[in-house]
């Protein structure tokens, strides 16, 4: 009989995650895929999970109870001419890459962005040759919009990335939408 699939549960980080982000963190394709340094200590993440920013959101998959990746889901600013606007950045421990798990942590994250949040635009940077999360923000929404040129020092050669937004259009208001759809229809009959 083959192997049933893990069961994949995401739910947002605690105090009792810091180990299994510092175990995803010291592994080498995370360590080169993101800007974390490398040799992350259990008590950094402790500090980090204990002061993250209520407001944002720090998520963890788990496989069969295992943390296995993670995401974070942020304001970009507290200004009102950039509220609308969340930014994330993920990480899947090397050897669960490829298995889901940064499909699941991005339909949660979503979810939130869109229908809690209200973001309407979301941002994110990945390297120009991570190709598997190049390919997961694309079936996510996501479109490249720049490239930074010697964005980062990684293995003492500065590499490329791209800066990539996933746009979703204001939601309006059930009577607001009722209203423009009616305005529109008036214009077009040559009311007023």
């Amino acid at each position: 009989m083959p192997a049933r699939p893990p069961v994949l549960a995401v739910r947002r980080a605690e105090l009792r995650d810091a180990e299994a982000l510092q175990a995803i963190f010291a592994t080498p394709d995370v360590q080169a895929g993101t800007l974390q340094m490398p040799l992350p200590s259990v008590d950094t993440w402790r500090k980090r999970l204990a002061d993250f920013p209520a407001a944002d959101y720090l998520l963890v998959c788990e496989a069969d109870g295992t943390v296995v990746g993670n995401l974070g889901l942020h304001s970009v600013s507290a200004s009102p001419r950039r509220r609308h606007a969340g930014s994330i950045g993920m990480s899947v421990r090397d050897d669960w890459q490829g298995k889901g798990v940064g499909s699941a942590l991005m339909r949660v994250a979503l979810d939130l962005a869109d229908n809690w949040f209200g973001f309407t635009r979301l941002e994110l940077t990945v390297y120009v040759d991570n190709a598997a999360a190049l390919a997961l923000y694309r079936r996510s929404g996501f479109v490249i919009e720049g490239t930074l040129r010697q964005y980062a020092l990684r293995d003492g050669k500065y590499v490329d990335a791209h800066t990539m937004a996933r746009l979703r259009p204001p939601v309006a208001a059930s009577g607001e939408a009722a209203q423009r759809k009616s305005t529109r229809t008036l214009r077009k009959r040559g009311g007023s």
